[in-house]
């Protein structure tokens, strides 16, 4: 079901409307522009099974997951943020920039309650403050293919509004 909003409002209020109209017990969250493949929802509800997790993450840097259509430097970025974010808050997951993800709805609500970052630090916040409130994270690989219409919106701003972040979660967590 498609519950559009008047206009783009950002992710986190996306994240709130989207709770709203939910009526299992799980939420999975992905980018509708289908860079995230409907084809791996039925690993994640695997896996969620498997192991009881409360998260279930899908990582472009593990197994057989990957990036398909980005250049150089956006794939150094991505990986760049996710190095440095490891060395910093070790949050015991591998793809935190992802936004492909599996949560139990109470969890989610929960987690929308602790988080304030804005733009590309608020997937990090999540999974660091996921960690931090002791919820259990599972991961997935997947393969992440490049939107074929639209533009990223990853430009000089979002990544000093990164580096900010995550000083700011290294000096709060």
């Amino acid at each position: 079901i498609l519950r559009p909003r008047a206009r783009k409002l950002g992710l986190g209020t996306a994240y709130i409307h989207g709770m709203k109209h939910a009526t299992g017990n799980f939420i999975v969250i992905m980018d509708a522009d289908l860079s995230h493949h409907p084809k791996f929802i039925p690993e994640f509800i695997r896996k969620q099974k498997e192991g009881n997790f409360d998260i279930v993450s899908g990582t472009r840097y593990k197994g057989n997951g990957g990036v398909y259509g980005w250049d150089l430097k956006r794939k150094l970025i991505s990986r760049g943020a996710n190095f440095i974010t490891q060395v910093l808050l070790r949050p015991g997951a591998s793809d935190l920039t992802g936004s492909f993800r599996l949560y139990r709805k109470e969890v989610l609500q929960k987690l929308m309650e602790k988080c304030v970052s804005k733009g590309y630090v608020f997937q990090m916040e999540m999974i660091v403050r996921a960690r931090q409130l002791g919820y259990t994270i599972g991961e997935v690989p997947i393969s992440f293919v490049d939107r074929v219409y639209g533009e990223s919106k990853l430009g000089g701003n979002e990544i000093v509004s990164f580096l900010k972040g995550l000083l700011t979660l290294f000096a709060t967590t």
